[in-house]
């Protein structure tokens, strides 16, 4: 009974603790922003091009148009959140999210089809990751690192839990039906979650500068000033820009690549389909087995298994046991880099200015994921899919190599600050 009692009070401290309900709740609000925004065109995007005589180019170049939207504003939104706090930012961007889906449900002609995709862009960028980590880390600063990794355990599911939504609702009521209940959950869910999730700070954020660098981990003395910063950013900045060419192509072309490995369009989907899966569990191990990791050697592992998915898919004949092995290398690393694209530049940086460092370093990213599904397009059009899987394998090596480079500059450096 003492065994009970003890076991029920831990479980009680537990889901009362601040930390719990806002990772909770926060990650709640991702599944929802991702699943109704960027993902939404998985399972709608045919139905918009069936109704409304569209192409299926101008209709999911609608997302293009969201995301590159969401890169103009990138900086802006990121000086926002630092000044006015991400609380505040994150409930308007979901009150925008809603009313840009609303306005999509009623669009009748492309142009005001791709303006609502532009306004959606703005919501995006106030309520997805990118606004969501800094908002963590103001309220949490001590806890940076784990919090970040906790949220992105639940956005691994958008897809799994909004493909089906989104589905029944077109079969049942058509996607403009559909639109406006995915505006409805926003407003009435998302934005009130946001807002209990960020209701406090923590009281002593000054231990913020020391759990930034590697909250389990031995981080360095005080975050990167000076030269050192804007090299490490630059470099960051190369590092993930070259990863968001092969994730931005892959969001829309994993299963048509999955299928010009041989595979039928109906193993091809179930493969894609197990991607969530390799996603959360790469998630898993970075909270279980890297928690005393330094980011940066997270984002080794994470950045490796880029290129060595697509090397496994080129080098290892058209199979199912190649085609699996590649989806779950590549979902493992699309994954892990989610986390380090927060992860890092908090290691390095610090929670001062998070805010603004997310949002320079999402600019470029951005574009390149806005971009990279048509450039991958035009080169299976002209040159094949193995050129294409070629030119993914290619950036996820330069990537690497980026990463590598960084990781053994900011050691060096490491090494001579305390030598000195």
């Amino acid at each position: 009974m003492t065994r009970a009692t003890a076991a029920m009070n831990t479980l009680t401290r537990f889901v009362t603790s601040r930390v719990t309900q806002t990772i909770c709740a926060l990650g709640l609000t991702q599944i929802i922003s991702w699943g109704t925004s960027l993902y939404a065109l998985g399972v709608l995007g045919k139905p918009i091009a069936a109704d409304t005589g569209w192409s299926q180019t101008l209709v999911f170049g609608g997302l293009t148009v969201g995301l590159l939207t969401s890169s103009l504003i990138s900086a802006v939104i990121g000086k926002l959140i630092d000044v006015r706090g991400g609380r505040a930012i994150m409930c308007l961007g979901s009150i925008l999210l809603s009313a840009g889906l609303v306005i999509l449900s009623q669009v009748q002609g492309p142009m005001t089809y791709l303006a609502a995709w532009a306004f959606l862009g703005v919501g995006m960028r106030m309520t997805l990751y990118d606004a969501a980590f800094p908002a963590l880390v103001q309220v949490m600063p001590s806890q940076g690192r784990r919090s970040i990794s906790y949220l992105t355990l639940y956005g691994g599911f958008a897809s799994s839990v909004f493909w089906p939504i989104g589905h029944a609702l077109n079969n049942a009521y058509g996607w403009r039906t559909a639109l406006i209940v995915f505006a409805l959950i926003n407003l009435f869910l998302t934005l009130p979650l946001t807002w209990f999730a960020l209701r406090w700070r923590e009281e002593a954020p000054a231990a913020a500068s020391t759990d930034a660098a590697a909250p389990q981990a031995t981080g360095p003395a005080k975050p990167l000033e000076g030269t050192a910063r804007l090299i490490a950013m630059t470099l960051f900045g190369i590092i993930v820009s070259l990863s968001a060419v092969v994730f931005g192509a892959m969001a829309v072309h994993l299963v048509p690549v999955l299928e010009a490995s041989g595979l039928a369009a109906g193993t091809a989907v179930f493969l894609a389909s197990l991607k969530g899966f390799a996603q959360v569990g790469g998630r898993i191990w970075d909270l279980v087995f890297a928690r005393n990791w330094h980011a940066l050697d997270v984002g080794r592992v994470s950045i490796a298994f880029m290129p060595l998915s697509f090397l496994v898919l080129m080098l290892g004949g058209a199979s199912f046991a190649t085609a699996f092995a590649f989806t779950m290398l590549f979902g493992i690393s699309n994954g892990l880099v989610t986390i380090i694209r927060g992860a890092v530049p908090l290691a390095l940086f610090g929670a001062k200015g998070y805010g603004v460092v997310l949002g320079i370093l999402a600019t470029p990213y951005l574009v390149l994921a806005a971009l990279s599904p048509a450039a991958f397009a035009l080169i299976v059009e002209r040159w094949g899919y193995g050129a294409g899987e070629a030119v993914m394998f290619a950036s996820g090596l330069l990537s690497f190599i980026g990463m590598e480079i960084m990781t053994i500059w900011y050691r060096r450096r490491e090494r001579s600050a305390v030598a000195a």
